[in-house]
């Protein structure tokens, strides 16, 4: 029975098992069935979403790329705008220059007329002469007769008179042809001039050949000199600067031609005063310091004038050179500030001349180059300049100008002509140079004597800082045509025979006066 339990009860398991896997097959074939349209639901949506998201990403690229295309036509309309108003401004600019040119051909035309009528002026004076001969020929011949007179007496009567004669016509002549040529020249002259010295303002710093170091007590005089004067002497001989020690209360006196020396001894004692220490072996130290902290500072000193001046591409031997400079000055005028202000007015000069402005200013600038070795070396300062530059890599055209500057070679071009003047203007101006005493009194007295010597002549006043001449004439010598050959004269010989800045006006005063006494 337990056997048969047991068959049965295996047999009703087995059934069991059968029904269950039968309805877990019917269970997972509907999961399967159901996955199956799931999945095929969730393909369908994100097919549809990728379709969506593509519409929407073309729309989105369409609109950005009408966005850009829009924005490259804004682009091209703009740049052509500005090539229109570029294209305008040249047409300008060449309408501009063309009408330049035409004014320069008018000039040129009338400069041609104007010298012609000069030239039949010439040939006129020429026929006047011939007929003047023919005249003297005559007028002999008629004095042999009428006074009794020998030829040769007769001509030199003629002779005289007709000296005379010739030099009032001639003056006349003089004065008309001035008076016309400086007509149209020397507005324009005047306007360029007043306008580049109106733009340019720098001031100036008036140095001499000593210097004076302040003392904290009159015992620190008695530490510089030394025992036995070493240290004075030690201090001289290492600087190559005299010391002056005199009864100056709280002070001593530095005195030296080399102004650079000057400096670095003032500024090595004014070390030493301060630090206390005072013996030949740390005035030597001190010294020798002072002059490397100069080499430095020269160099500063240099970049900055040519920062200042807007100059670049400039070597550094040049600079230092330029640095030397601002230590260097001439009748009161320092020489850095006095090139630069010419370098500006050269640079004003050439852009009121349409020429090539950095050319020129940088001309005008280095023009003076060679004062900061001419008391080294043999040469005038403008040789020594020239050679500087040459050997420094200027241009042909720079080492010109500089040489050029006080005509002692040819000027191969304008740019030698406007350092000239830039640096005439800057020298020239009143208050710019200071003069000693005694040369300012002996070129007066000179240009008196000059115009004293003069037939006609009663007095003379050099007046305006010797900047004009004016001479009274006696009216019973001379008369009125006569004073424009007197004027001229004098203005020759003061140009021949003097040396001096700017230029000097002769004016030629003739007055009659007449007086009676009523009873």
């Amino acid at each position: 029975m337990l056997f048969i339990y047991i068959i049965i009860g295996i047999t009703i398991g087995i059934i069991i098992s059968a029904i269950l896997f039968y309805m877990k097959k019917i269970v997972s074939n509907k999961e399967i069935l159901s996955s199956t349209e799931l999945a095929k639901k969730i393909v369908d949506d994100a097919n549809r979403e990728s379709e969506t998201i593509r519409k929407t990403a073309k729309l989105d690229g369409k609109d950005k790329w009408y966005k850009t295309q829009k924005k490259y036509e804004e682009d091209i309309s703009i740049r052509k705008k500005e090539l229109r108003s570029l294209e305008k401004k040249y047409n300008d600019r060449l309408v501009n220059l063309d009408n330049r040119l035409e004014n320069l051909e008018r000039k040129d035309n009338q400069l041609q007329k104007f010298e012609k009528t000069i030239k039949n002026r010439d040939n006129i004076l020429i026929e006047k002469e011939k007929t003047i001969e023919e005249l003297i020929t005559q007028q002999n011949d008629k004095l042999s007769e009428i006074a009794g007179l020998t030829r040769k007496e007769a001509v030199q009567i003629l002779k005289s008179n007709l000296k005379n004669k010739a030099k009032n016509e001639a003056a006349k002549e003089i004065r008309e042809i001035q008076e016309k040529t400086k007509l149209g020249k020397n507005k324009i002259v005047a306007d360029i001039l007043a306008t580049t010295i109106q733009r340019v303002a720098v001031d100036y710093v008036s140095e001499s050949t000593v210097s004076v170091v302040s003392l904290p007590d009159n015992e620190m005089k008695g530490r510089i000199i030394g025992r036995e004067g070493r240290n004075i002497r030690s201090f001289e001989n290492t600087s190559g600067v005299d010391l002056i020690i005199d009864d100056t209360p709280e002070a001593v006196i530095l005195s030296c031609f080399d102004p650079i020396r000057r400096e670095i001894a003032k500024n090595a004692l004014e070390k030493l005063i301060t630090d206390g220490r005072i013996h030949p072996g740390r005035i030597e130290s001190v010294i020798e310091k002072t002059q490397k902290e100069m080499d430095d500072k020269l160099i500063t000193i240099g970049e900055k004038a040519c920062l200042d001046m807007n100059i670049h591409n400039i070597s550094p031997n040049i600079i230092k050179t330029l640095g030397r400079l601002h230590y260097r000055t001439s009748y009161g005028q320092n020489i850095l500030k006095h090139s630069m202000e010419s370098g500006w007015i050269c640079g004003i000069l050439a852009a009121e001349l349409n020429l090539n402005q950095e050319l020129a200013r940088r001309a005008g600038f280095l023009h003076d180059l060679g004062k900061a070795v001419d008391h080294e070396f043999d040469g005038s300062h403008a040789s020594l300049g020239a050679n500087i530059a040459r050997k420094n890599g200027e241009s042909k055209l720079i080492v010109n100008a500089i040489a050029a500057h006080h005509e002692e070679v040819e000027y191969e071009s304008v740019y030698a002509v406007l350092t000239q003047v830039a640096d005439a203007i800057s020298g020239a101006r009143p208050g710019s140079r200071r003069e000693m005493l005694e040369t300012y009194m002996k070129r007066l007295e000179q240009m008196e004597e000059i115009a004293n010597s003069i037939e006609g002549v009663h007095k003379s006043y050099a007046i305006q800082a010797g900047r004009e001449l004016r001479i009274i004439v006696d009216p019973a010598a001379v008369n009125d045509s006569k004073t424009a050959y007197i004027a001229s004269d004098i203005a020759s010989r003061i140009e021949g025979e003097m040396q001096y800045p700017g230029q000097v006006k002769v004016t030629v005063i003739r007055q009659t006066r007449q007086s009676a006494i009523a009873k």
